[in-house]
């Protein structure tokens, strides 16, 4: 019988335990599923968090499999004692979450609905904003990998002129694709710009002064991916040069973020605290498990992370 380590946040395993169990049920597997550290030895597949009990990964000598909860694994991807496979979460219930927070920031910049709320003064007739149509606003996605090329089809769906870029060439049809030393051409004219691809030291700081001059001016920035894409100091110098209208921002270099950061007091920002895409339980237990039955019966995993890569 497989043991199962679940080795995040003490939270966590309240949240995960009857889901993980559920959908063990399900496939009809029997295993031992704890949260329990002390005889790692025995442990046989891991569900891992950062911030959990676990950073030497050298003691778990039976390990097959370390399944990462979140979709990012920059928190363990470098890990030298980490010698198994390992996969990130890909689950729908986490894709259909980042979708709609896009799609629905995307909506609000482009009907002006900020604009609307803030000039509400009784005059029927003192708003003057008409937005464009769709198919006249152009969106950029950086990185087209589940998570992108999810909300780049939703963009397309409802008819915006979408382009994306990833590291290698996409064919997602209704997305004009760049890839390879191509950002700043898929950048160029971009009114909204969506930030999705992983943080690795190859898109360290991606989103920088060059990157935002290639934006219509007063573009907007959502970045829903990892604080570490964005030269922060740069993106704060264009909100203040008018270059980018606004940046609603959900994931930053440091989180929580620090109550005295200037992402907090700037007029141009909208702060959400990396809530764009929680992973639901419900979803991610038949992710996690359906990868520990393919290890007991032979087969390969799905979603391993490439380690020179960094996701």
């Amino acid at each position: 019988m497989p043991r199962i380590l679940f080795a995040a946040q003490d939270a966590r395993w309240d949240q995960y335990q009857a889901p993980l169990t559920a959908a063990l049920e399900e496939v009809g597997l029997t295993a031992r599923l704890d949260c329990d550290t002390s005889d790692p030895a025995t442990v046989d597949y891991m569900i891992y968090a950062p911030g959990g009990p676990v950073q030497d990964f050298t003691p778990f000598t039976g390990l097959k499999l370390v399944q990462n909860l979140w979709a990012g694994v920059e928190g363990i991807v470098g890990n030298d004692t980490l010698r198994v496979p390992l996969t990130r979460m890909v689950d729908t219930g986490l894709t259909e979450g980042m979708v709609e927070w896009c799609v629905g920031h995307v909506l609000r910049h482009h009907l002006g609905i900020d604009r609307m709320l803030a000039t509400q003064n009784g005059d029927w007739r003192h708003f003057d904003f008409i937005p464009p149509l769709a198919r006249d606003r152009k969106v950029t996605v950086v990185g087209l990998g589940a998570l992108g090329a999810a909300v780049s089809e939703a963009l397309v769906a409802l008819n915006f002129q979408v382009r994306g870029y990833a590291r290698r060439p996409k064919d997602i049809p209704g997305v004009e694709s760049f890839s390879g030393d191509a950002l700043h051409a898929a950048l160029v004219g971009a009114e909204v710009v969506i930030l999705l691809v992983p943080h690795t030291p190859a898109t360290e700081g991606i989103l920088d002064a060059g990157a935002l001059a290639c934006l219509a001016e007063g573009a907007v920035v959502l970045n829903p991916g990892r604080g570490g894409l964005v030269d922060d100091a740069a993106l704060l110098a264009a909100l203040d040069s008018g270059q980018v209208g606004h940046a609603t921002l959900d994931t930053f270099r440091t989180e929580p973020l620090p109550p005295d950061d200037p992402y907090w007091s700037h007029p141009k920002v909208t702060v959400t605290p990396h809530i764009a895409s929680e992973t639901r339980p419900e979803t991610a237990a038949r992710v996690v498990v359906e990868n520990i039955r393919r290890g007991e019966a032979g087969e390969p995993f799905l979603h391993l992370v490439d380690r020179q890569a960094g996701y």
